[in-house]
């Protein structure tokens, strides 16, 4: 029996190949002559050769090739392929590489291109059939909307083109998302009527910042009522209030930077004089109480360690300066257990 010619070789899609294989080996249990199924299946022995040796030489566990190139586990590797691009590029935060990194720590490398420019010629598939799929889902759900009200939200963002953004808060839906030459009062008004077209609704009130064209546009054009965003609202707050809370703020920053440099010298001068052989240059406000303490047994330290770097560290923080070295004064080790005194 004469061979398929192949002459004219076509590209076959993994569905296809998947077919014809899963046909191939039905057949072969009763006719077991590659050139006579592949005349048969309409497939050059060639290719029907080359699908068998790719099969083959699949590095994976059999039970995992015999499904994933059956059609059956071909429909349902495009549909997790598709589920991954979703999930992680357009849903989350992820990029088209970590959807190749889970292909390969998953081991379906074995079974679809796993590296970036297939996957990338998913990716952007993908996104036009979303596009696509939400203008059809537009114009099929506004010829059915009943009118309503709406607040709008607009905003700029630059990546590093101007992108005007609109988003109505209620339903999060976003009404207008698009690159503009700028940013003026005419293109916002135009981007808008343009985002509202065939839609039954009303804009009564935008929020946004304070920018001029913004302005214009909402209560020049639209005619409707502005509410500022919050931080301009907390901006406008803060403004008779944030000059004395600096001048404040300032006056404790200098304020514990004073008491760290009194008790740091007053515990350098405690070191240097262990026996109480010298008055030291206590605070003033710490005089009195050091004097009735001088005794014959040594002056007790007015900060422990720890209390004194913690002051330290926030004096230093406080003014913007380096974090100070500590040091340590160390002590003997008692060589007798101390007793009570006898009354």
């Amino acid at each position: 029996m004469p061979e398929c010619p192949e002459a004219s070789p076509r590209r076959w899609s993994r569905a296809a190949t998947a077919e014809k294989m899963a046909a191939f080996a039905a057949a072969y249990l009763q006719t077991p002559s590659q050139r006579q199924l592949a005349t048969a299946l309409a497939v050059p022995r060639s290719t029907l050769q080359h699908w068998l040796a790719r099969q083959d030489a699949i590095a994976a566990d059999p039970g995992l090739v015999a499904f994933f190139e059956s059609p059956v586990g071909v429909a349902f590797l495009h549909r997790l392929v598709l589920a991954a691009h979703f999930v992680m590029t357009l849903l989350g935060p992820c990029g088209i590489r970590l959807v190749c990194l889970f292909l390969e720590l998953s081991g379906l490398a074995h079974f679809v291109a796993a590296s970036y420019g297939p996957q990338q010629q998913v990716s952007v598939a993908l996104e036009e059939a979303v596009i696509a799929f939400g203008q059809a889902e537009r114009q099929r759900l506004a010829a059915g909307m009943t009118p309503k009200q709406i607040t709008v939200c607009e905003d700029e963002t630059f990546h590093p083109e101007t992108c005007l953004v609109a988003i109505e808060p209620v339903s999060n839906f976003i009404l207008l998302e698009k690159y503009a030459d700028n940013r003026t009062a005419d293109t916002w008004t135009s981007a808008i009527k343009e985002a509202t077209a065939g839609l039954a609704v009303a804009i009564v009130q935008s929020t946004s910042d304070e920018g001029r064209g913004l302005l214009h546009h909402v209560k020049e054009d639209l005619g409707v009522q502005h509410s500022p965003d919050v931080f301009h609202v907390q901006y406008e707050l803060v403004q008779g209030s944030s000059a004395a809370l600096a001048s404040q703020e300032r006056r404790a920053v200098q304020a514990v930077a004073a008491a760290v440099a009194q008790v740091s010298a007053a515990q350098q001068q405690q070191a240097a004089h262990p026996s109480g052989e010298q008055e030291l240059a206590y605070p003033p406000a710490l005089l009195h109480i050091a004097r009735r303490r001088t005794t014959k047994r040594a002056q007790p330290r007015l900060l422990s360690c720890f209390r004194r770097g913690l002051l330290v560290i926030l004096a230093a923080a406080l003014t913007g300066a380096a974090l100070p070295f500590g040091r340590f004064y160390p002590e003997p080790w008692p060589t007798t257990t101390p007793t009570g005194s006898s009354g």
